[in-house]
């Protein structure tokens, strides 16, 4: 008889948190700090794109920010972090409902930076700036060398 294998590996735990921690560097990266903008010297990212459509735009970010706390709960954060890390979402999109306002606030109001330095600084990780993030990722490996 020939036997099967299965094509999907299970992975184990610390390879759980290895890809989820991957998952909320880069895309917490692309939503507040993707592209530079030398005109304001500062780095803006979806998040502020989004936040040109309204409503819709605004719930789009609220719903990936979800996903990020679910990656951040996979990582281990507190329930009082998650909480904080939803307040933060929800004062962006407070603030971004504001006409024109909030598309000023969502440039500087960075969300999903915010919610990912207070999860590094719970768990003891050094902060990853948003300058350093792409260019980490760009050569395959972050700042300490996980791929």
């Amino acid at each position: 008889m020939v036997s099967t294998v299965h094509a999907a590996p299970i992975r184990d735990h610390a390879e759980r948190r290895r890809l989820a921690r991957e998952r909320l560097i880069r895309i917490s990266h692309l939503m507040d700090a993707a592209i530079e903008v030398p005109v304001l010297r500062t780095r803006v990212g979806l998040d502020a794109v989004l936040g040109l459509v309204p409503v819709a735009g605004d719930l789009l970010s609220v719903g990936i920010g979800l996903f990020l706390v679910a990656q951040a709960r996979e990582l281990g954060a507190s329930r009082w972090l998650q909480a904080r890390m939803i307040g933060n979402l929800l004062a962006d999109a407070a603030l971004g409902a504001v006409p024109l306002a909030g598309d000023i606030a969502d440039v500087y109001f960075r969300a999903h930076l915010r919610n990912l330095k207070l999860l590094q600084k719970e768990l003891g990780e050094p902060y990853l700036d948003a300058a350093d993030a792409p260019r980490s990722h760009q050569r395959g490996r972050s700042r300490d060398g996980i791929r």
